[in-house]
């Protein structure tokens, strides 16, 4: 009888152990595996993520000597745009230069008019209005000498019309702006 029991007590001891063992088992599945499975599928997310922005950096880093290659160019052009916007008004000087490229191409009827000066900030725009008659290749030759100019000219508009008995000339009216850069005033 004391077998018995003791077999008893020992099956019991068993079953006892044994759900202790499924009690802990569920809290590891619960408590400790699960969460661990969901922040191992967060890291895995966040690890992609972070190689496809490595990726597109190493991308970009390809980039950068031709970036940096454009920039130096893009610095050389505004340099000599600066140089060619004079600090000074020099309206005059331009006005004697267009007129003087005029005559060297022989162009008749030679009309040169300023407009109203505009304020844009530190640089002011100053508008002109060019006419003159003469042969198409003399106007041509005019443009591009007025091209080589120290003085950055802006062309807006440029309107060639036959003369009425086709002699082979033509009219040709120019609207431009020029600028200059505000000096700044010493006080």
């Amino acid at each position: 009888m004391i077998v018995r029991v003791c077999l008893m007590f020992e099956s019991r001891k068993q079953t006892a152990i044994l759900v202790i063992g499924m009690l802990m088992a569920a809290d590891f599945a619960l408590f400790a595996y699960m969460p661990s499975r969901k922040n191992m599928k967060e890291l895995r997310g966040e690890l992609a993520d972070q190689k496809s922005v490595i990726e597109q950096a190493s991308g970009r880093k390809k980039q950068v000597p031709a970036v940096r290659q454009r920039l130096g160019e893009l610095q050389k052009q505004l340099a000599s745009y600066q140089l060619n916007v004079p600090s000074r008004r020099e309206l005059g000087e331009f006005l004697h230069n267009v007129a003087n490229l005029m005559s060297q191409q022989k162009l008749r009827d030679q009309h040169i008019e300023p407009g109203d000066e505009i304020a844009a900030g530190d640089l002011r725009c100053i508008p002109v209005r060019m006419r003159c008659k003469g042969k198409l290749s003399q106007v041509f030759a005019f443009y591009r000498q007025l091209e080589k100019l120290d003085r950055l000219v802006r062309i807006q508009q440029v309107r060639l019309v036959n003369d009425r008995d086709f002699g082979g000339l033509v009219n040709m009216e120019t609207k431009a702006v020029i600028y200059y850069r505000k000096s700044k005033e010493r006080g």
